[in-house]
C-alpha cells in the first residue's frame, strides 16, 4: 500500500493542470453542484459513483491522483468523509478542503450528515461551493489581471452569477416539494437507515423507524430490531417501507411481510446517499429530490 501510494502522489505531482482548475468533490451531489455553479471555467472529478455508499468507502490510487492535482476539495463534513483527511496526507494535497456544511442547520441527536436532504442545507452548502469556486479562479487570474486588462468574460463573476441563479432553483424546488408533501393521508414512514431525517423535519414527515437503527447504512441489523420495528409500524399505522436505491432490500422486505405494509424498493426506491446514475430519474440533485417526493407522496396518500 505504502508503494502504492507513494508511486501514486509521484506520479500525480509529474502531471500539470490544464486551464481550469481541477475541482474534487467528494460526494455526487457535492460534485453536482460543483458542475452546475463552476460551469466550463472548471473541471470536476467526483470521487463517490452514483449508488456508491460515502459511509465505507476506501480511496482509490486514481482518487489520491486527483487529490494531489486539486485546487478546490470540495467536502460534505459532519462525519461523512473520516478517510478523506488521512487520504489528501498521502496523497499530499495542497488545496484546501472546504467544509461545505459549514453555516448549516444540524438535527440533534446527531450528527447526522444527511444535510443535503433538506433544501435549506442545499442553499448553504451551493454557497460554500460557489465560494470555494470563485477563490480559486481569483488566485490564479490575479497576478495577470494586476499586468493587462480582462477581455473576455470574468470567470468570477460568471460562477457567483451562476450561484445565485442555482440558488433561485433551490428556492424554487423547496416550494414544489412543499406543495407536494402537503396534502398526505399519512406522514409516518420507514426507511433502510437514517438518512431522511432532514427531508422528514423539512417536510413535517415522521420517520417512525429504520431498519439499520444508525444514520451509517454499513451498521448491522438484528432479527430482535426488525421484530421491535415491525411492532412499532403496527403500533403507528405506518403505511410504508421504503428502500434505498444504494441498499439491498432483503431486510426491509422481511419487515414489511412480518408487519403486513408494502415495501417500495428497486427503481421505485428511494435516492438519499448519492444521485442516481446519468439518464436515471435522479442524474441531478433538483430531479432526485422531485422523484424522492413523488415517490413518497404516490405511497402515503
Amino acid at each position: 500500500m505504502a508503494l502504492v501510494v507513494a508511486t501514486n502522489v509521484a506520479c500525480a505531482q509529474s502531471k500539470t493542470v490544464g486551464d481550469r482548475p481541477l475541482v474534487v468533490a467528494t460526494t455526487t451531489q457535492l460534485a453536482d453542484f460543483a458542475r452546475t455553479i463552476g460551469g466550463d471555467a472548471v473541471e470536476v472529478r467526483g470521487l463517490l459513483s452514483p449508488n456508491l455508499d460515502a459511509h465505507d468507502y476506501d480511496p482509490t490510487p486514481a482518487d489520491l491522483d486527483a487529490l494531489a492535482r486539486a485546487e478546490v476539495i470540495l467536502a460534505n463534513g459532519v462525519g461523512l468523509e473520516p478517510w478523506l483527511d488521512d487520504a489528501a496526507t498521502a496523497a499530499e494535497a495542497t488545496a484546501p478542503i472546504t467544509d461545505t456544511s459549514q453555516g448549516t442547520e444540524l438535527l440533534d441527536p446527531g450528527p447526522n450528515p444527511h444535510i443535503w436532504l433538506d433544501p435549506h442545507n442545499a442553499r448553504v452548502m451551493a454557497a460554500n461551493v460557489t465560494d470555494a469556486i470563485a477563490d480559486a479562479l481569483a488566485a490564479r487570474a490575479a497576478p495577470s489581471t494586476r499586468s493587462e486588462p480582462t477581455t473576455h468574460t470574468d470567470p468570477v463573476r460568471a460562477v457567483r452569477q451562476r450561484g445565485a441563479a442555482y440558488d433561485r432553483q433551490l428556492v424554487e424546488l423547496d416550494g414544489e416539494l412543499e406543495a407536494k408533501l402537503a396534502d398526505l393521508d399519512s406522514r409516518k414512514l420507514v426507511t433502510d437507515h437514517d438518512a431522511l431525517a432532514y427531508f422528514a423535519h423539512r417536510y413535517r414527515l415522521e420517520v417512525v423507524g429504520t431498519i439499520i437503527p444508525s444514520f451509517d447504512s454499513s451498521a448491522e441489523v438484528s432479527a430482535g430490531d426488525l421484530q421491535d420495528l415491525a411492532s412499532t409500524i403496527a403500533r403507528t399505522g405506518t403505511r410504508a417501507v421504503f428502500t434505498e436505491q444504494s441498499l439491498p432490500d432483503d431486510a426491509a422486505r422481511t419487515l414489511a411481510d412480518r408487519a403486513g405494509v408494502r415495501v417500495v424498493s428497486g427503481e421505485q426506491g428511494l435516492y438519499t446517499d448519492s444521485l442516481g446514475p446519468s439518464g436515471s430519474p435522479a442524474a441531478t440533485y433538483l430531479t432526485m429530490m422531485r422523484d424522492n417526493a413523488s415517490t413518497i407522496a404516490e405511497n402515503l396518500r
